[in-house]
């Protein structure tokens, strides 16, 4: 077996492996290279446009943990988990933002900006005249994708997640301070590893059949 063919055999045994985490060890912790890792999986996620319309919350404090718990139906995930990453989507998206990333395209590219009028146009001319509730629910869209390359991150890392969004969305944009920041939060994953009494580590995972899943057409 050549070796890109193990590594991609490696990576479908990784996503075999993960599971939505329902008790964490609260005694091992990840480590700081290890986050910085998950959070790079995000920062490199893809994203429409590639406007990343959303911001990630990295909750570390206990207290604060408590009282996200507590607006969580006191689920234990929260504060057992070495850390609660929240993903706040804008809850809308202007010029100003818009403007803000294609300088950052400038900048980073070493492009003249006024080369990029036509990306600009397009941009603004599509995302610009969404209504506000369009503009929120697809800025939550993106959010998502990049929630996504976080579990497969750390999957491949042997980190364990889960994905919740069981939660008021309200009390924690209230707790993080959100609102203020035309932030609102879409999902939250605490990070961490698996705790020995948690059982569902051993249930089998249960799938769709391909067959009943993917169409080939």
């Amino acid at each position: 077996m050549n070796l890109e063919v193990k590594e991609k055999n490696t990576y479908i045994e990784d996503l075999n492996w993960r599971y939505a985490t329902k008790k964490f060890d609260p005694n091992k912790e990840l480590s700081q290279e290890d986050l910085n890792a998950l959070l790079e999986s995000i920062q490199l996620s893809a994203s429409s446009y590639g406007l990343q319309p959303y911001e990630v919350v990295v909750v570390k404090d206990l207290k604060t943990r408590e009282k996200l718990k507590a607006a969580a139906w006191n689920q234990t995930q929260i504060t057992d988990a070495s850390y609660l990453i929240v993903f706040a989507n804008l809850r809308s998206v202007d010029e100003a933002y818009v403007d803000t990333y294609l300088d950052n395209i400038a900048e980073t590219r070493n492009i003249d900006r006024e080369d990029l009028k036509g990306m600009e146009d397009m941009i603004k001319s599509t995302t610009l005249q969404l209504s506000p509730e369009v503009q929120n629910n697809w800025a939550a869209k993106q959010a998502y994708i990049a929630l996504g390359n976080l579990l497969s991150a750390a999957a491949t890392m042997k980190i364990d997640t889960c994905p919740m969004e069981g939660f008021d969305a309200e009390k924690f944009d209230e707790i993080l301070g959100l609102k203020e920041k035309n932030l609102t939060t879409a999902v939250i994953a605490p990070v961490g590893y698996r705790s020995e009494a948690d059982q569902n580590q051993h249930l089998t995972k249960v799938r769709k059949a391909k067959s009943d899943l993917i169409e080939i057409i």
